[in-house]
């Protein structure tokens, strides 16, 4: 898959239109403060570098590199396939809790979250694709039609929830893109690093783990793996005390999907 990385906005799918953005107000925690600062200062830079270069870069995810850099990293994909899209995830994770027993543990129960396109951004720029996860995780969806992912704009290519109890599913077809739809199952799970972004405010408990998951029967458009990796936020409370029935935890992640050519 290929793109334009115009030089004037120094990112592809890009606008540099003023966003409406919501910061939540417990966002102010120094790790987001500090992710949305960095991402605008490197942003700046790769605006102002992209002025003196001749031409604008192709997008080529042949060049897009998967993070690795985990406590213990996650098995690299089969051999064989190819990256075929690469997305930020910016939703929820759901978990149920005793109301009973306040030390038990919250159960996790899915998740649901949108999917917005960075391709682009991962193949050309990898150091400010880096950030997004931590910047969007700062920012709220303005509104459940929402279209882009602020503050860089990136359009939907898809939604993920989850079909039944154990079968996350990610669903690549939309109007613009028709990429498949993928159920699959957990293949391997990892911590994520110490020093990713724990949440929001009242949130911060961690962020939740890196994953890799294979497609299972019923998937199209050739999809074989996906990753769930740079994870910010999504954990729950170390017990239930004090949490209800069922109750939500935002969070933002790097999502990869490899396919079989």
């Amino acid at each position: 898959m290929f793109c334009k990385l115009w030089v004037a906005s120094a990112l592809c799918a890009v606008a540099l239109s003023a966003p409406t953005i919501t910061i939540p107000s417990g966002a102010a925690l120094p790790a987001e403060v500090k992710a949305l600062s960095d991402y605008f200062n490197l942003l700046a830079t790769k605006v102002q570098a992209g002025k003196s270069m001749a031409a604008a870069p192709v997008c080529d995810l042949s060049k897009a590199s998967l993070p690795t850099a985990s406590p213990t990293a996650l098995p690299p994909p089969s051999a064989g396939l190819a990256l075929k899209h690469v997305a930020i995830g910016r939703g929820i994770q759901n978990y149920t809790c005793s109301t009973t027993n306040a030390s038990a543990i919250p159960a996790a129960i899915g998740a649901v979250a949108t999917l917005f396109n960075a391709s682009c951004v991962a193949a050309t720029n990898p150091d400010v694709f880096a950030l997004l996860p931590g910047v969007a995780l700062g920012m709220n969806l303005t509104s459940d039609d929402q279209t882009t992912l602020a503050p860089a704009n990136l359009a939907i290519s898809g939604h993920h929830y989850f079909s039944n109890l154990t079968t996350p599913l990610f669903n690549l077809d939309t109007t613009a893109m028709q990429l498949g739809v993928a159920p699959c199952a957990k293949n391997n799970s990892v911590s994520a690093p110490t020093n990713a972004i724990k949440g929001q405010a009242n949130q911060g408990n961690g962020a939740v783990a890196w994953l890799k998951l294979t497609a299972r029967d019923g998937t199209t458009g050739n999809l074989e793996e996906v990753y769930r990796v740079n994870t910010a936020g999504g954990n729950p409370p170390a017990t239930c005390a004090g949490m209800p029935a069922a109750f939500e935890v935002q969070y933002a992640a790097e999502y990869w999907f490899y396919e079989k050519p």
